[in-house]
């Protein structure tokens, strides 16, 4: 069944919703009938799903787009007549609610399920990447378990395994030697009648005997080839931990006292100088590059790692936004209290007000670490030195060193990002509860 080009996109939008709305109704249904309790409703969910699931498969193998709308059309119909005359009968309205109810989330969630898939993918597969041989990397289809040729020992050495046919009798070679012409020179292991027979093949003709193995070498190879000078990537780790830190701490210090101002205390012009604030948020970054270097290289900063964490301790204008929304969301009743008790502003700020808003805090912490540690631009302009480079610069660096070799490139990318996920994957609570709670009063 041919399609137009311009239309099989929509349709596929329209198999895929109408595919999730036919298994989140299966699912639904499933668990509606396991609260009625009756076994055969239980086992005609059972028996959908799965063929359900089955039919989408085949069909669409067939079909194409058209057969999974026709499968999922079917589905969705077999789901609506088994809820309709099977289990709707016997429920009561708050019984027929809750699995309206449980429609809906079932759904909902299967499609949070296969977002959340989709984002996953591209880490999955630089992961695999960094675990694979080069010459897996170019294959088509794609090679998602890595797999390793088989080795041997023959004549004291390590070689690897591969089939061919030696005159029209397929045989177990050992690859005992490369040419650069493409051809190898071969030694027949099986079968017998033939072991230890020596002929040259050309590479074409050859088929590895593969095994699933990762390739972890890739790891310790890629920090090999860094320069002696930087220990294997300790020093890029030390100073970009450096840059973190104090970008985390001035971040927090900084923007926390400007935001308590602007929420918490009067004084004239505050209102226009929050506009103005809010003002600089406009500013394009490229538009304050060049005078923010000539201030630095004014007084001799370039070349060193103040540039990168010093601006911290001024301010960041989001993160002051952020804050502020928070601290007016703090009852003024706690502030009146510390006030009569004799407390100052900054006893307030230290001890009424920060800890209120430790969520925020969090987020900040999270989003000024992933800022300092994945920034290429800073380190780019006012690093030259090899000894005070950041693991985004050194991680560009060894992009143009080593761009032939994908295996090592893939490990040292997953080496760089992998504080930061662990980090994000640890503290997330933090982080979408900072979030979420910006602007609430109450």
């Amino acid at each position: 069944m041919k399609i137009a080009s311009l239309g099989e996109p929509i349709l596929w939008l329209i198999a895929v919703g109408m595919m999730y709305l036919s298994v989140g109704a299966c699912v639904a249904t499933f668990f509606i009938a396991l609260r009625t309790r009756r076994i055969m409703p239980i086992v005609c969910c059972i028996v959908l799903l799965l063929m359900t699931l089955a039919g989408i498969v085949k069909i669409s193998i067939r079909l194409g787009v058209s057969g999974v709308i026709i499968a999922a059309a079917i589905s969705l119909l077999c789901s609506a007549l088994l809820y309709r005359f099977g289990l709707q009968p016997g429920m009561d309205w708050q019984a027929v609610k809750a699995g309206r109810e449980t429609v809906r989330q079932t759904t909902l969630h299967l499609i949070l399920l296969t977002g959340s898939f989709v984002f996953l993918v591209p880490f999955a597969w630089l992961v695999v990447s960094s675990l694979k041989e080069d010459k897996e990397m170019s294959r088509f289809p794609p090679v998602w378990i890595p797999t390793q040729q088989v080795k041997t020992i023959v004549d004291g050495q390590e070689v690897g395994l591969a089939t061919t046919t030696y005159q029209g009798t397929p045989v177990k070679v050992a690859v005992m030697e490369e040419f650069e012409t493409g051809d190898r020179r071969l030694r027949v292991l099986e079968p017998l009648a033939l072991k230890g027979t020596s002929f040259n093949c050309n590479k074409a003709q050859l088929k590895d005997i593969r095994q699933v193995a990762p390739l972890w070498k890739n790891y310790p190879d890629s920090l090999k080839f860094l320069p002696p000078e930087t220990h294997r990537g300790l020093v890029f780790l030390k100073n970009t931990l450096q840059v973190s830190i104090l970008s985390i701490l001035g971040t927090l210090l900084a923007s926390s006292m400007v935001a308590y101002s602007f929420a918490r205390l009067r004084w004239p012009g505050r209102d226009t100088l929050f506009l103005v604030l809010l003002a600089t948020m406009m500013l394009p970054s490229a538009v304050t590059m060049m005078p923010v270097f000539l201030i630095f290289r004014s007084i001799g900063w370039i070349d060193s790692l103040k540039p990168l964490w010093v601006p911290a301790f001024f301010g960041t204008p989001f993160f002051i936004f952020l804050l502020r929304q928070f601290f007016l969301s703090i009852p003024t009743e706690l502030e009146d209290a510390a006030r009569i008790d004799g407390c100052s502003h900054y006893g307030i700020f230290w001890r009424i007000m920060l800890p209120q808003i430790k969520p925020a805090l969090a987020a900040l912490t999270i989003m000024a670490f992933m800022s300092a540690w994945n920034d290429f631009r800073g380190p780019l302009i006012y690093l030259s030195s090899p000894d005070k480079e950041t693991l985004a610069y050194a991680l560009q660096l060894f992009q143009t060193a080593h761009g032939g070799e994908p295996g090592l490139l893939m490990a040292a990318s997953t080496m760089m990002i992998v504080p930061v996920l662990a980090l994000f994957f640890f503290t997330q609570r933090y982080f979408i509860e900072g979030i979420t709670l910006t602007g609430i009063k109450g």
